[in-house]
């Protein structure tokens, strides 16, 4: 599996191909839909899936448009179905003065539970992983040890808990419970910033306690 990592928009935010023989996955349609479009033409395969870590604005800048262009369906968490409708949810409502339109789309997407999970020629495993946001979704290749945490795990960094839902003890618990549990191996790829490793991150993050 080939991972393209495009970092997007005013809050560089990941947007990730996941690409193999076979097909595309768009994680995190974050923003700039023309990038998106060009990196998915030079891999040149057909999108299945389009993938949400969270809802929150910064991740879903692009949504409609990568979905519109793909026709690819949309798999996010049932506990934020609503807020990729309603800009006070996904926060886009307080870029409005600054003179960006707010995100409201009209997807019908579908809802996600935690546990293993096979889209086309991809399997992986759902890992719920609030804390940052109720819905916050981590999702798990096994074989190819890799994890694309959003922004509940960062390189030297965690998510935020002072927003709609966030909780620092229920993030620590993410984190702890379900993604230190991961090989130490297994490489993170966070919403924000660059990549890292479950090792690295046990050994060297200063917000884990």
């Amino acid at each position: 599996m080939n991972v393209k990592t495009l970092s997007l928009g005013m809050l560089g935010t990941n947007c990730y191909l996941l690409s193999n023989d076979e097909e595309i996955l768009v994680i995190d349609p974050s923003d700039e839909a023309e990038v998106i479009f060009n990196a998915v033409d030079e891999i040149g395969l057909p999108v299945s899936a389009i993938l949400l870590t969270h809802a929150h604005y910064d991740h879903i800048g692009a949504l409609d448009a990568v979905h519109e262009k793909y026709g690819a369906a949309v798999y996010m968490s049932s506990e934020e179905r609503e807020w990729i409708r309603d800009p006070d949810l996904n926060m886009s409502a307080k870029r409005a003065s600054m003179g960006f339109e707010p995100i409201a789309s009209n997807i019908e997407p579908v809802m996600l539970e935690e546990g293993p999970y096979a889209i086309g020629s991809f399997s992986f495993e759902i890992l719920h992983t609030p804390g940052h946001s109720p819905g916050s979704l981590s999702f798990y290749f096994k074989e190819e040890q890799k994890i694309f945490s959003g922004d509940v795990l960062f390189n030297g960094g965690v998510g935020r808990t002072d927003l709609l839902g966030g909780s620092f003890e229920v993030l620590m618990r993410s984190i702890k419970d379900k993604l230190f549990r991961l090989e130490d191996d297994t490489v993170v790829y966070p919403g924000h910033g660059m990549e890292t490793s479950v090792k690295n991150e046990k050994a060297t993050n200063p917000y884990i306690h």
